[in-house]
């Protein structure tokens, strides 16, 4: 039998598998992105209620898993929650912020292989997130989604001053004429993201002031940058409902 490793885990995806179980897509502490049958879950009983609902995208593990490099599929031998969070799972801003932030992630993540810094910042976003209200709320999945780029090489360079005032989103830096494609932020977007790449901590999101129909634009920019960068990286359909629902 396959060792059994201590490792932290993030929920991507849940899939039910017969009648009682679930196949769970969960990026790993130690392993990267793994997927995990786990068996029994969703079975409740007066003695005993599932534990179908540790299992909700974006949920934060600690868990004992065995770990076979020649198997596809893996097994959990225990499980809890490692971080119980105060409102994502029932309030549905934040909700909605979290299902974009696990769609981002997983459609940036194309290799399966541990990074330990990667899963440590997404660990925190969620955990920080979980703890945001009003701006900083509203600014996080702009937040989340340029700092997460630039752990699969897709930062953009902050070059940003009033002569290199338009963003060229094909090239990931800013320059001084609007570009003969048309992947590019005038000067007002420009100068919104040259501030968000400037920002280090979520709670400094509370110094930018945008509007909802700024973000819509930015979050909009967002997709279109790492779709040009990211094969197969599509539209995101955890996006519309989010621009409705930020302020």
């Amino acid at each position: 039998m396959a060792p059994v490793h201590k490792t932290k885990g993030i929920v991507l995806r849940t899939v039910k598998y017969g009648e009682t179980s679930l196949i769970v897509d969960i990026y790993t502490e130690l392993f990267g992105r793994q997927s995990y049958l786990v068996n029994g879950v969703r079975v409740s009983s007066k003695k005993r209620m599932g534990k179908a609902n540790l299992f909700q995208p974006a949920a934060i593990l600690e868990m004992e898993a065995y770990y076979n490099e020649l198997k596809n599929l893996q097994r959990i031998k225990e499980f809890k929650w490692s971080c119980v969070y105060k409102s994502i799972f029932f309030d549905v801003v934040k909700n909605s912020v979290a299902l974009f932030m696990v769609e981002l992630f997983q459609k940036c993540l194309k290799q399966p292989e541990a990074n330990s810094e990667l899963f440590y910042f997404v660990e925190d976003a969620f955990i920080k997130m979980d703890e945001s209200s009003g701006v900083i709320l509203a600014n996080y999945p702009l937040y989340f989604s340029l700092h997460l780029a630039s752990f699969f090489g897709l930062r953009i360079d902050d070059n940003y001053s009033e002569k290199n005032a338009i963003l060229d989103l094909q090239e990931g830096f800013f320059v001084s004429e609007r570009p003969m494609h048309n992947y590019y932020l005038d000067e007002k977007l420009s100068f919104a993201t040259s501030q968000l790449l400037k920002t280090m901590q979520p709670e400094e999101l509370d110094e930018i002031g945008l509007n909802k129909e700024t973000r819509k634009l930015l979050l909009n920019a967002c997709q279109d940058f790492l779709a040009l960068h990211i094969q197969d990286f599509g539209k995101m359909r955890s996006l519309p409902v989010l621009q409705e629902l930020l302020a």
